[in-house]
Protein backbone atom coordinates (compact mmCIF):
# COMPACT_ATOMS: atom_id res chain seq x y z
CA UNK A 1 0.00 0.00 0.00
CA UNK A 2 2.74 2.44 0.73
CA UNK A 3 4.48 1.94 -2.52
CA UNK A 4 1.09 2.47 -4.05
CA UNK A 5 0.85 6.05 -2.44
CA UNK A 6 4.58 6.76 -3.27
CA UNK A 7 4.05 6.49 -7.01
CA UNK A 8 0.93 8.41 -6.60
CA UNK A 9 2.59 10.97 -5.04
CA UNK A 10 5.82 10.78 -8.06
CA UNK A 11 2.58 11.19 -10.40
CA UNK A 12 1.22 14.11 -8.76
CA UNK A 13 4.97 15.52 -8.63
CA UNK A 14 5.46 15.05 -12.83
CA UNK A 15 2.17 16.82 -12.67
CA UNK A 16 3.36 19.43 -10.93
CA UNK A 17 6.30 19.90 -12.77
CA UNK A 18 4.81 20.37 -16.01
CA UNK A 19 2.17 22.40 -14.96
CA UNK A 20 3.93 24.85 -16.28
CA UNK A 21 3.38 23.75 -20.27
CA UNK A 22 0.36 24.45 -22.65
CA UNK A 23 -1.87 21.58 -21.39
CA UNK A 24 -1.65 22.10 -17.73
CA UNK A 25 -2.65 19.26 -15.79
CA UNK A 26 -2.75 20.95 -12.52
CA UNK A 27 -6.13 23.05 -14.07
CA UNK A 28 -7.56 19.33 -14.98
CA UNK A 29 -7.07 18.09 -11.75
CA UNK A 30 -8.22 21.45 -10.37
CA UNK A 31 -11.34 20.74 -12.60
CA UNK A 32 -12.18 17.68 -10.88
CA UNK A 33 -12.20 18.66 -7.92
CA UNK A 34 -14.57 21.45 -8.41
CA UNK A 35 -16.88 19.14 -10.50
CA UNK A 36 -16.95 16.97 -7.37
CA UNK A 37 -17.02 19.75 -4.74
CA UNK A 38 -19.81 21.46 -6.46
CA UNK A 39 -22.40 18.87 -7.50
CA UNK A 40 -21.57 17.13 -4.19
CA UNK A 41 -23.03 20.34 -2.36
CA UNK A 42 -26.05 21.11 -5.30
CA UNK A 43 -27.23 17.49 -4.10
CA UNK A 44 -26.54 17.86 -0.49
CA UNK A 45 -28.13 21.07 0.30
CA UNK A 46 -30.40 21.84 -2.64
CA UNK A 47 -31.80 18.74 -3.18
CA UNK A 48 -31.77 17.38 0.13
CA UNK A 49 -29.55 14.28 -0.10
CA UNK A 50 -27.46 12.41 2.18
CA UNK A 51 -23.64 14.04 1.80
CA UNK A 52 -21.95 10.59 1.89
CA UNK A 53 -24.46 8.97 -0.70
CA UNK A 54 -24.12 12.28 -3.05
CA UNK A 55 -20.51 12.23 -2.70
CA UNK A 56 -20.11 8.49 -3.64
CA UNK A 57 -22.41 9.20 -7.24
CA UNK A 58 -20.09 12.16 -7.97
CA UNK A 59 -17.03 10.21 -7.74
CA UNK A 60 -19.08 7.73 -10.29
CA UNK A 61 -19.02 10.02 -13.16
CA UNK A 62 -16.50 9.48 -16.12
CA UNK A 63 -13.44 10.92 -15.50
CA UNK A 64 -13.20 11.38 -11.39
CA UNK A 65 -13.51 7.29 -11.10
CA UNK A 66 -9.98 7.33 -12.23
CA UNK A 67 -8.72 9.51 -9.09
CA UNK A 68 -11.26 8.37 -6.57
CA UNK A 69 -8.92 6.46 -4.63
CA UNK A 70 -7.15 9.96 -4.14
CA UNK A 71 -9.95 12.53 -3.86
CA UNK A 72 -10.91 13.37 0.13
CA UNK A 73 -13.50 15.55 1.14
CA UNK A 74 -14.98 17.43 4.61
CA UNK A 75 -18.75 18.15 4.70
CA UNK A 76 -19.36 21.22 7.12
CA UNK A 77 -23.08 21.11 7.83
CA UNK A 78 -22.92 24.27 10.10
CA UNK A 79 -20.95 26.12 7.52
CA UNK A 80 -22.97 24.54 4.51
CA UNK A 81 -19.39 23.92 2.52
CA UNK A 82 -18.07 21.23 0.88
CA UNK A 83 -14.55 21.06 0.44
CA UNK A 84 -12.40 18.30 -2.02
CA UNK A 85 -9.06 17.76 -2.27
CA UNK A 86 -6.62 15.56 -4.24
CA UNK A 87 -4.10 13.86 -1.39
CA UNK A 88 -4.59 17.46 0.07
CA UNK A 89 -3.66 19.11 -3.44
CA UNK A 90 -5.64 20.76 -5.57
CA UNK A 91 -8.42 22.04 -3.20
CA UNK A 92 -11.95 23.11 -4.24
CA UNK A 93 -14.16 24.91 -1.98
CA UNK A 94 -18.60 24.70 -2.41
CA UNK A 95 -20.70 27.39 -0.49
CA UNK A 96 -24.05 26.36 -0.32
CA UNK A 97 -26.16 29.98 0.04
CA UNK A 98 -29.96 29.53 0.14
CA UNK A 99 -32.09 30.33 -2.08
CA UNK A 100 -29.24 30.27 -4.87
CA UNK A 101 -27.54 27.11 -4.96
CA UNK A 102 -23.77 26.52 -4.77
CA UNK A 103 -21.26 28.45 -5.33
CA UNK A 104 -16.96 27.40 -5.80
CA UNK A 105 -15.23 30.02 -3.58
CA UNK A 106 -11.60 30.55 -5.68
CA UNK A 107 -10.66 33.84 -3.35
CA UNK A 108 -10.51 35.33 -0.44
CA UNK A 109 -13.27 37.61 -1.70
CA UNK A 110 -17.01 37.26 -0.73
CA UNK A 111 -18.45 36.66 -4.24
CA UNK A 112 -21.94 38.02 -5.08
CA UNK A 113 -24.96 37.74 -3.85
CA UNK A 114 -28.35 38.56 -5.11
CA UNK A 115 -30.66 40.27 -2.80
CA UNK A 116 -33.47 39.33 -4.02
CA UNK A 117 -36.25 37.47 -2.05
CA UNK A 118 -37.27 34.05 -4.15
CA UNK A 119 -40.46 33.51 -1.38
CA UNK A 120 -41.37 37.23 -2.66
CA UNK A 121 -40.38 36.80 -6.17
CA UNK A 122 -43.23 33.56 -6.15
CA UNK A 123 -45.61 35.29 -4.56
CA UNK A 124 -45.85 38.40 -6.63
CA UNK A 125 -46.74 36.57 -9.57
CA UNK A 126 -48.40 36.80 -12.24
CA UNK A 127 -50.66 33.94 -11.23
CA UNK A 128 -50.31 30.62 -13.44
CA UNK A 129 -51.18 30.87 -16.98
CA UNK A 130 -50.90 26.65 -17.20
CA UNK A 131 -53.04 24.44 -16.40
CA UNK A 132 -52.74 22.49 -13.02
CA UNK A 133 -50.94 19.28 -14.46
CA UNK A 134 -51.15 16.97 -11.13
CA UNK A 135 -52.96 16.48 -7.77
CA UNK A 136 -50.64 16.39 -5.01
CA UNK A 137 -50.14 13.05 -4.73
CA UNK A 138 -47.86 10.78 -7.23
CA UNK A 139 -50.09 9.71 -10.09
CA UNK A 140 -49.77 6.14 -10.51
CA UNK A 141 -50.39 5.01 -14.22
CA UNK A 142 -53.91 3.34 -14.78
CA UNK A 143 -52.36 1.67 -17.72
CA UNK A 144 -50.57 -1.58 -16.94
CA UNK A 145 -48.21 -0.37 -20.13
CA UNK A 146 -47.35 2.97 -18.68
CA UNK A 147 -46.45 0.36 -15.48
CA UNK A 148 -43.84 -1.54 -16.99
CA UNK A 149 -42.65 1.67 -19.10
CA UNK A 150 -41.66 3.16 -15.64
CA UNK A 151 -40.58 -0.14 -14.32
CA UNK A 152 -37.84 -0.26 -17.43
CA UNK A 153 -36.70 3.11 -16.73
CA UNK A 154 -35.92 2.83 -12.88
CA UNK A 155 -34.68 -1.15 -13.59
CA UNK A 156 -30.39 -1.65 -13.19
CA UNK A 157 -28.40 -3.89 -15.30
CA UNK A 158 -26.68 -6.34 -13.92
CA UNK A 159 -23.72 -5.26 -14.45
CA UNK A 160 -22.23 -1.33 -14.58
CA UNK A 161 -23.13 1.55 -15.79
CA UNK A 162 -25.61 1.70 -14.04
CA UNK A 163 -28.86 4.20 -14.65
CA UNK A 164 -29.75 5.78 -11.34
CA UNK A 165 -32.98 6.81 -12.09
CA UNK A 166 -34.33 9.88 -9.84
CA UNK A 167 -37.61 10.77 -11.56
CA UNK A 168 -39.96 10.21 -14.75
CA UNK A 169 -42.79 12.44 -15.44
CA UNK A 170 -45.31 11.34 -18.67
CA UNK A 171 -47.53 14.22 -19.34
CA UNK A 172 -49.95 13.32 -22.25
CA UNK A 173 -53.04 15.95 -23.49
CA UNK A 174 -52.14 18.11 -20.86
CA UNK A 175 -51.66 16.12 -17.75
CA UNK A 176 -49.55 13.99 -15.71
CA UNK A 177 -50.42 10.13 -16.53
CA UNK A 178 -47.49 8.54 -14.87
CA UNK A 179 -44.68 9.37 -12.93
CA UNK A 180 -42.39 7.77 -9.92
CA UNK A 181 -39.41 8.83 -7.81
CA UNK A 182 -36.63 7.35 -6.46
CA UNK A 183 -36.28 6.89 -2.54
CA UNK A 184 -35.41 10.47 -1.22
CA UNK A 185 -36.91 12.38 -4.37
CA UNK A 186 -40.40 13.79 -3.91
CA UNK A 187 -42.94 16.10 -6.82
CA UNK A 188 -41.05 19.10 -5.34
CA UNK A 189 -37.63 18.31 -5.03
CA UNK A 190 -35.43 20.67 -7.15
CA UNK A 191 -32.95 18.52 -9.00
CA UNK A 192 -30.21 19.98 -11.09
CA UNK A 193 -30.94 19.81 -14.76
CA UNK A 194 -27.57 20.30 -16.12
CA UNK A 195 -27.35 21.34 -19.39
CA UNK A 196 -31.30 21.44 -19.36
CA UNK A 197 -30.52 25.22 -18.07
CA UNK A 198 -29.19 25.73 -21.95
CA UNK A 199 -33.05 25.23 -23.35
CA UNK A 200 -33.85 27.73 -20.21
CA UNK A 201 -31.53 30.42 -21.65
CA UNK A 202 -33.30 29.50 -25.15
CA UNK A 203 -36.76 30.55 -23.71
CA UNK A 204 -35.67 33.95 -21.64
CA UNK A 205 -34.11 35.01 -24.76
CA UNK A 206 -37.38 34.09 -27.06
CA UNK A 207 -39.10 35.91 -24.20
CA UNK A 208 -36.94 39.33 -24.64
CA UNK A 209 -37.67 38.38 -28.59
CA UNK A 210 -41.36 38.67 -27.66
CA UNK A 211 -40.65 41.84 -26.23
CA UNK A 212 -38.96 43.33 -28.77
CA UNK A 213 -35.68 43.59 -26.78
CA UNK A 214 -33.52 41.56 -29.08
CA UNK A 215 -33.54 39.20 -32.01
CA UNK A 216 -31.75 36.52 -33.12
CA UNK A 217 -30.20 38.20 -36.13
CA UNK A 218 -28.60 40.94 -34.02
CA UNK A 219 -24.66 41.11 -33.46
CA UNK A 220 -24.39 39.79 -30.31
CA UNK A 221 -23.42 42.48 -27.66
CA UNK A 222 -20.61 41.82 -26.37
CA UNK A 223 -18.44 44.78 -25.71
CA UNK A 224 -14.96 43.01 -26.04
CA UNK A 225 -15.62 42.14 -29.63
CA UNK A 226 -16.67 45.64 -30.54
CA UNK A 227 -13.58 46.84 -32.75
CA UNK A 228 -13.65 47.79 -35.62
CA UNK A 229 -11.08 45.46 -36.86
CA UNK A 230 -12.20 42.58 -34.72
CA UNK A 231 -14.17 39.39 -36.94
CA UNK A 232 -15.74 39.00 -33.87
CA UNK A 233 -18.08 41.73 -34.05
CA UNK A 234 -19.70 39.49 -36.53
CA UNK A 235 -21.20 37.03 -34.19
CA UNK A 236 -25.28 37.66 -34.19
CA UNK A 237 -27.18 36.16 -31.02
CA UNK A 238 -28.52 32.95 -33.16
CA UNK A 239 -24.51 32.13 -33.53
CA UNK A 240 -24.63 31.76 -29.81
CA UNK A 241 -27.78 29.81 -29.60
CA UNK A 242 -26.96 27.59 -32.17
CA UNK A 243 -23.15 27.32 -30.83
CA UNK A 244 -21.68 28.66 -34.58
CA UNK A 245 -19.72 31.32 -33.52
CA UNK A 246 -16.11 30.03 -34.81
CA UNK A 247 -14.54 30.93 -31.46
CA UNK A 248 -12.24 28.17 -29.58
CA UNK A 249 -14.40 27.15 -27.30
CA UNK A 250 -15.11 23.27 -27.89
CA UNK A 251 -16.34 21.47 -25.04
CA UNK A 252 -14.39 17.97 -24.42
CA UNK A 253 -15.46 17.58 -20.49
CA UNK A 254 -11.80 16.99 -20.21
CA UNK A 255 -11.00 19.43 -17.46
CA UNK A 256 -8.42 20.87 -20.40
CA UNK A 257 -10.80 22.29 -22.44
CA UNK A 258 -11.97 25.87 -22.32
CA UNK A 259 -15.45 25.05 -21.27
CA UNK A 260 -14.86 22.98 -17.89
CA UNK A 261 -12.13 26.02 -16.78
CA UNK A 262 -14.69 28.39 -17.74
CA UNK A 263 -17.50 26.77 -15.33
CA UNK A 264 -15.04 25.54 -12.49
CA UNK A 265 -12.49 27.72 -12.43
CA UNK A 266 -13.15 31.43 -13.04
CA UNK A 267 -15.43 33.67 -11.34
CA UNK A 268 -16.53 35.51 -14.41
CA UNK A 269 -17.09 32.77 -16.61
CA UNK A 270 -18.44 35.27 -19.65
CA UNK A 271 -15.58 37.74 -19.53
CA UNK A 272 -13.37 34.16 -19.57
CA UNK A 273 -15.82 33.09 -22.46
CA UNK A 274 -15.47 36.65 -24.61
CA UNK A 275 -11.72 36.51 -24.79
CA UNK A 276 -12.04 33.63 -27.13
CA UNK A 277 -10.01 34.12 -30.18
CA UNK A 278 -11.93 32.79 -33.54
CA UNK A 279 -10.95 29.97 -35.21
CA UNK A 280 -13.59 29.84 -37.73
CA UNK A 281 -16.13 32.30 -39.71
CA UNK A 282 -19.50 32.51 -37.65
CA UNK A 283 -22.09 30.46 -38.80
CA UNK A 284 -19.40 28.08 -40.67
CA UNK A 285 -18.61 25.39 -37.93
CA UNK A 286 -20.43 23.88 -34.46
CA UNK A 287 -19.14 22.94 -31.41
CA UNK A 288 -20.38 22.17 -28.31
CA UNK A 289 -19.98 24.97 -26.17
CA UNK A 290 -20.74 26.01 -22.90
CA UNK A 291 -19.49 29.08 -23.05
CA UNK A 292 -21.49 30.38 -26.36
CA UNK A 293 -24.48 29.65 -23.68
CA UNK A 294 -22.93 31.79 -20.75
CA UNK A 295 -22.49 34.70 -22.76
CA UNK A 296 -26.44 34.54 -24.16
CA UNK A 297 -26.42 34.95 -20.10
CA UNK A 298 -24.47 37.89 -19.66
CA UNK A 299 -26.93 39.41 -22.45
CA UNK A 300 -29.65 38.61 -20.35
CA UNK A 301 -28.59 40.42 -17.32
CA UNK A 302 -27.52 43.50 -19.46
CA UNK A 303 -30.58 43.19 -21.38
CA UNK A 304 -32.97 43.09 -18.04
CA UNK A 305 -30.78 45.29 -15.74
CA UNK A 306 -28.95 42.89 -13.19
CA UNK A 307 -28.95 39.86 -11.59
CA UNK A 308 -31.86 41.07 -9.33
CA UNK A 309 -33.38 41.97 -12.20
CA UNK A 310 -32.95 38.76 -13.83
CA UNK A 311 -34.35 36.65 -11.30
CA UNK A 312 -37.62 39.46 -10.91
CA UNK A 313 -37.72 39.03 -14.81
CA UNK A 314 -37.19 35.09 -15.18
CA UNK A 315 -40.02 34.67 -12.23
CA UNK A 316 -42.51 36.78 -13.92
CA UNK A 317 -42.12 36.20 -17.20
CA UNK A 318 -40.73 32.41 -17.25
CA UNK A 319 -41.26 30.27 -13.93
CA UNK A 320 -44.93 31.77 -12.38
CA UNK A 321 -46.39 31.66 -15.51
CA UNK A 322 -45.71 28.06 -16.35
CA UNK A 323 -46.23 27.53 -12.22
CA UNK A 324 -42.85 26.30 -11.48
CA UNK A 325 -42.32 26.48 -7.90
CA UNK A 326 -39.36 24.78 -7.12
CA UNK A 327 -37.11 26.43 -9.01
CA UNK A 328 -33.35 27.48 -8.01
CA UNK A 329 -30.97 29.63 -10.56
CA UNK A 330 -27.46 30.24 -9.69
CA UNK A 331 -25.28 33.03 -10.30
CA UNK A 332 -21.70 33.40 -10.36
CA UNK A 333 -19.49 35.08 -8.47
CA UNK A 334 -20.01 38.12 -10.50
CA UNK A 335 -23.52 38.36 -10.67
CA UNK A 336 -23.95 36.68 -13.53
CA UNK A 337 -26.74 34.05 -13.94
CA UNK A 338 -24.97 30.58 -14.20
CA UNK A 339 -26.90 29.97 -17.71
CA UNK A 340 -24.79 26.80 -19.08
CA UNK A 341 -25.18 24.20 -16.50
CA UNK A 342 -26.54 25.23 -12.90
CA UNK A 343 -30.43 25.48 -12.74
CA UNK A 344 -32.34 22.90 -10.58
CA UNK A 345 -36.10 22.04 -10.37
CA UNK A 346 -38.78 19.43 -10.01
CA UNK A 347 -38.84 17.29 -11.95
CA UNK A 348 -42.73 18.16 -13.09
CA UNK A 349 -41.35 21.64 -13.11
CA UNK A 350 -38.87 20.62 -15.56
CA UNK A 351 -42.01 18.96 -17.12
CA UNK A 352 -44.25 22.57 -16.94
CA UNK A 353 -41.05 24.13 -19.14
CA UNK A 354 -41.49 20.78 -21.27
CA UNK A 355 -45.27 22.06 -21.96
CA UNK A 356 -44.00 25.27 -23.07
CA UNK A 357 -42.36 23.99 -26.27
CA UNK A 358 -44.95 20.95 -26.57
CA UNK A 359 -47.82 24.18 -26.96
CA UNK A 360 -45.84 26.33 -29.37
CA UNK A 361 -44.58 28.82 -26.92
CA UNK A 362 -48.43 29.47 -25.82
CA UNK A 363 -49.91 29.43 -22.48
CA UNK A 364 -53.40 29.74 -21.29
CA UNK A 365 -54.02 31.44 -24.57
CA UNK A 366 -50.98 34.32 -24.39
CA UNK A 367 -48.02 33.94 -26.72
CA UNK A 368 -44.83 33.87 -23.98
CA UNK A 369 -42.71 33.24 -27.61
CA UNK A 370 -42.88 34.33 -30.73
CA UNK A 371 -44.35 32.85 -33.35
CA UNK A 372 -41.66 30.93 -34.94
CA UNK A 373 -39.03 30.44 -32.13
CA UNK A 374 -39.97 26.68 -31.34
CA UNK A 375 -39.78 25.59 -35.20
CA UNK A 376 -36.07 27.60 -34.64
CA UNK A 377 -35.21 25.86 -31.67
CA UNK A 378 -36.00 22.88 -33.05
CA UNK A 379 -34.58 23.16 -36.55
CA UNK A 380 -30.95 21.56 -37.34
CA UNK A 381 -27.67 23.68 -37.40
CA UNK A 382 -26.06 23.05 -40.07
CA UNK A 383 -25.21 18.81 -40.50
CA UNK A 384 -25.79 18.42 -37.02
CA UNK A 385 -28.36 17.43 -34.46
CA UNK A 386 -28.65 19.98 -32.94
CA UNK A 387 -31.12 22.74 -33.03
CA UNK A 388 -30.86 25.85 -31.01
CA UNK A 389 -30.86 25.47 -27.19
CA UNK A 390 -32.26 22.35 -27.78
CA UNK A 391 -31.19 18.55 -29.48
CA UNK A 392 -33.41 17.31 -32.28
CA UNK A 393 -34.84 14.09 -34.46
CA UNK A 394 -35.20 16.59 -37.56
CA UNK A 395 -32.41 16.42 -38.94
CA UNK A 396 -30.43 13.60 -41.37
CA UNK A 397 -27.81 13.05 -38.83
CA UNK A 398 -26.64 9.68 -38.02
CA UNK A 399 -27.62 10.09 -34.20
CA UNK A 400 -30.84 11.49 -35.15
CA UNK A 401 -31.75 8.84 -37.48
CA UNK A 402 -30.48 6.42 -34.59
CA UNK A 403 -32.66 7.94 -32.26
CA UNK A 404 -35.69 7.41 -34.47
CA UNK A 405 -34.75 3.49 -34.63
CA UNK A 406 -34.81 3.41 -30.76
CA UNK A 407 -38.06 4.63 -30.54
CA UNK A 408 -37.92 8.25 -30.53
CA UNK A 409 -39.68 10.07 -33.20
CA UNK A 410 -38.39 11.88 -36.34
CA UNK A 411 -40.30 15.22 -34.98
CA UNK A 412 -38.91 14.75 -31.47
CA UNK A 413 -36.76 17.63 -30.08
CA UNK A 414 -35.27 17.67 -26.14
CA UNK A 415 -33.63 19.66 -23.87
CA UNK A 416 -30.75 17.29 -22.81
CA UNK A 417 -28.14 17.62 -19.49
CA UNK A 418 -25.34 15.87 -18.41
CA UNK A 419 -25.70 12.32 -16.76
CA UNK A 420 -29.04 12.03 -18.63
CA UNK A 421 -31.68 14.51 -17.86
CA UNK A 422 -33.74 14.70 -20.56
CA UNK A 423 -36.93 16.95 -21.76
CA UNK A 424 -38.24 15.26 -24.49
CA UNK A 425 -41.44 17.10 -26.48
CA UNK A 426 -43.01 14.92 -28.44
CA UNK A 427 -45.66 17.24 -30.85
CA UNK A 428 -47.50 14.75 -32.94
CA UNK A 429 -48.21 12.55 -29.88
CA UNK A 430 -48.98 15.41 -26.91
CA UNK A 431 -46.64 13.96 -25.11
CA UNK A 432 -43.53 15.55 -22.81
CA UNK A 433 -41.63 13.55 -20.91
CA UNK A 434 -38.84 14.02 -17.95
CA UNK A 435 -36.04 11.81 -17.15
CA UNK A 436 -33.47 13.25 -14.57
CA UNK A 437 -31.44 10.65 -12.80
CA UNK A 438 -27.33 9.89 -13.01
CA UNK A 439 -26.45 7.62 -15.76
CA UNK A 440 -22.50 7.79 -15.88
CA UNK A 441 -23.33 5.44 -19.58
CA UNK A 442 -21.59 8.10 -21.72
CA UNK A 443 -24.52 8.63 -23.63
CA UNK A 444 -26.85 9.39 -20.69
CA UNK A 445 -28.33 5.99 -21.18
CA UNK A 446 -29.78 7.12 -24.75
CA UNK A 447 -31.18 3.38 -24.93
CA UNK A 448 -33.28 3.39 -22.06
CA UNK A 449 -34.41 6.67 -22.92
CA UNK A 450 -35.79 5.32 -26.57
CA UNK A 451 -37.04 2.44 -24.55
CA UNK A 452 -39.08 4.70 -22.39
CA UNK A 453 -41.00 7.20 -25.03
CA UNK A 454 -41.57 4.33 -27.38
CA UNK A 455 -43.16 2.45 -24.55
CA UNK A 456 -44.87 5.78 -23.55
CA UNK A 457 -45.86 6.42 -26.71
CA UNK A 458 -47.33 2.71 -27.65
CA UNK A 459 -49.36 3.18 -24.38
CA UNK A 460 -50.89 6.31 -24.87
CA UNK A 461 -50.90 6.84 -28.70
CA UNK A 462 -53.08 4.81 -31.10
CA UNK A 463 -51.17 3.70 -33.99
CA UNK A 464 -53.16 6.03 -36.61
CA UNK A 465 -51.66 9.16 -34.54
CA UNK A 466 -48.31 8.06 -33.45
CA UNK A 467 -46.26 9.82 -36.32
CA UNK A 468 -43.50 9.76 -37.90
CA UNK A 469 -40.87 7.58 -37.14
Amino acid sequence: MRARWLVVAALIGVLLAVSATKYRPDRALRVATAVVAHNTCAKAFVSGQDPATAYAEVNEREGVRAIRPMLRYKFDAVGKTIEVSLLGLFSSRALYREGFGCILLHADAEPYLPKADIAALKASGPASLLAEIAGPAVVEPADPRLKAALDHAFEEPLAPPLRRTKAVVVIHDGRVVAERYATGVSTETPLLGYSLTKSVVNALIGILTQKGLTSPSLPAPIAEWRGATDPRREIEVEHLLRMTTGLALDETNSGLDPSSQMVYLHDDMAAFAAKAPPIAAPGTRWAYSSPSTQLLARIINQLTGGPEQTLKFAWRELFNPLGMRNVTLEFDATGTMQGSSYMYASARDWARFGLLYLQDGVVGGQRMLPEDWVEFSARATLDTDYGAGFWTNRSEHQYAKGRARLGIPRDAFFASGDLGQRIVVLPTQHLVIVRLGDAVDPTGDIRGLGRLVGEVIAATVTPEAAGPK
